[in-house]
């Protein structure tokens, strides 16, 4: 495994904790710490011991409160646009994954952190965690999809107002608008989000990936998602797990998937 300057990385029984360590910033993401991100994911795309990834914050006051306002202050024209276009590239990375990535949100998730967590497949917050995009605040718009994301997930009308007003909401203000699955209390958090990736690491590991390729292809606007829903369905009926899992059901046993 890597090193790393700003994550720490723990691999136990499959799943991968991701956690982004600079508390005495709040986690801000800079762009040492997106290239991180970015090495980080592509482990996980190389690694077939991985099955699942929880990715979290340091301390308990932020998940990652933004971008680093320094290196932002310092953006002209020219390289602002490659600048988001970097931070969209590696949340992508992260939301097309065909391994489970859980947001373990603890504390702050704004701007940048709010992003990030939008761009993993579930979101699990803890009692105290804020959301929100307050980019406005700083003459800026999100920059690492949330204009996208959040919309996706809330809807126009909220998302609208959410970046708009630079207002943050609560955990379960987020739960009730489907931006969080689960509020917990802090110190659930990661058992929560461990409970949640063994559930879904029990099931077919293709199928899985599937489910989420298909999902994706819903917000493509390039791809008839009907199709991609047909073909990988056609695909899963061609695999050794779509075999045990028939039989399994037959046979009233646990299925044993291989994941091929």
């Amino acid at each position: 495994m890597a090193t790393y300057d700003n994550l720490l990385l723990d691999l136990q029984n499959g799943i991968l904790t991701i956690t982004v360590n600079r508390a005495d910033k709040l986690n801000a993401l800079n762009i040492d710490t997106i290239s991180e991100i970015r090495k980080a994911i592509q482990y996980v795309y190389d690694t077939p011991e991985i099955k699942g990834v929880i990715l979290t914050g340091a301390g308990q006051k932020a998940f990652v409160a933004g971008a680093d306002i320094a290196e932002i202050g310092e953006l002209s024209e020219v390289n602002a646009r490659s600048f988001a276009e970097r931070g969209q590239e590696v949340f992508a990375m992260i939301e097309r994954s065909n391994k489970p990535v859980i947001a373990a949100v603890n504390g702050f998730a704004l701007g940048g952190g709010c992003e990030l967590a939008m761009a993993c497949h579930l979101r699990v917050a803890s009692e105290n965690a804020r959301f929100g995009q307050p980019e406005v605040n700083l003459g800026l718009l999100p920059g690492y999809g949330g204009t996208q994301r959040l919309t996706q997930l809330i809807g126009k009308g909220k998302a609208m107002e959410l970046m708009l007003t630079a207002d943050m909401i609560t955990a379960q203000e987020a739960l009730q608008l489907g931006l969080a699955n689960h509020v917990v209390p802090q110190e659930q958090l990661l058992a929560k989000a461990t409970e949640i990736l063994q559930k879904i690491m029990s099931k077919a590991p293709l199928a899985i990936g599937l489910v989420i390729e298909c999902v994706n292809a819903v917000f493509n606007k390039d791809e008839n998602g009907y199709q991609t829903e047909a073909n990988a369905f056609a695909r899963c009926c061609a695999s050794d797990d779509f075999v045990e899992g028939t039989s399994a059901f037959v046979e009233k046993r646990k299925a044993n998937f291989i994941g091929n």
